[in-house]
């Protein structure tokens, strides 16, 4: 008998996605922190950030066909649904699920990397895209080119691990304008970066930033499917 990724392997290769998880959580980052969500999350990513929690999702996964996915998502009952990854823009037909989300009336985010070019998506989807600061480790895969195509309810994220990358983000802030584009969020790195430090940094600056922490990560930790 044929493992059940094989089986999907049949379906029309426009609709379907590799999938890790679909799950109910509470959103721990961006404007809706604290609301319950769905969050599907794609499989695969190009980068490698040496502080990422979720590298169970860059290889693995199942093949869904778009319709099974919304009827997943729908049995949470939920308004809010954010895709994420690994790098969900890696697969190409994530643009069109994303309108698919849309359509059905979600309230659809989009976490990505700020690697992948994000011209084109549907504007009803609000887009949370990384800026990779230094310690991340992949710094030169900053797609800046994105930062046109930011409409005012997007959110920039700049994960900060040390004082260098506290640096490096005001530095952006002020060549790029960040703060007349959209919301730009501000996070200490978990588990490197006493979010007190952060915080103060911030104040001490009077930086036109939101800081934010994981809240998924006080409930539940590093357990997947949160």
């Amino acid at each position: 008998m044929s493992s059940p990724a094989k089986q999907r392997d049949d379906l029309p290769s426009d609709t379907r996605l590799r999938i890790t998880e679909v799950f109910h959580s509470i959103q721990g980052e961006s404007r809706p922190s604290g609301c319950p969500t769905v969050f599907v999350r794609l499989t695969g990513c190009p980068l490698r950030c040496v502080w990422c929690d979720t590298e169970y999702s860059f290889h693995g996964g199942q093949w869904h066909e778009f319709d099974e996915l919304l009827k997943q998502v729908a049995a949470y009952g939920t308004r809010y649904v954010c895709v994420t990854g690994g790098e969900p823009l890696a697969q190409p037909n994530c643009a069109a699920f994303l309108t698919v989300l849309c359509d059905a009336g979600y309230d659809v985010s989009l976490e990505t990397s700020g690697a992948l070019d994000i011209e084109g998506l549907d504007e009803r989807v609000t887009v949370v895209m990384d800026l990779k600061a230094p310690g991340s480790g992949e710094v030169d895969k900053n797609r800046l080119d994105n930062l046109d195509h930011l409409r005012p309810d997007d959110q920039i994220k700049i994960v900060v691990a040390n004082e260098q990358d506290y640096t490096w983000a005001k530095d952006m802030l002020r060549a790029h304008s960040l703060a007349d584009k959209c919301a730009v969020l501000l996070s200490p790195g978990q588990g490197v970066l006493d979010a007190r430090q952060l915080a103060e940094w911030i104040l001490a600056d009077q930086l036109p930033v939101r800081f934010q922490v994981q809240l998924h990560k006080y409930l539940w930790g590093d357990e997947p499917g949160h």
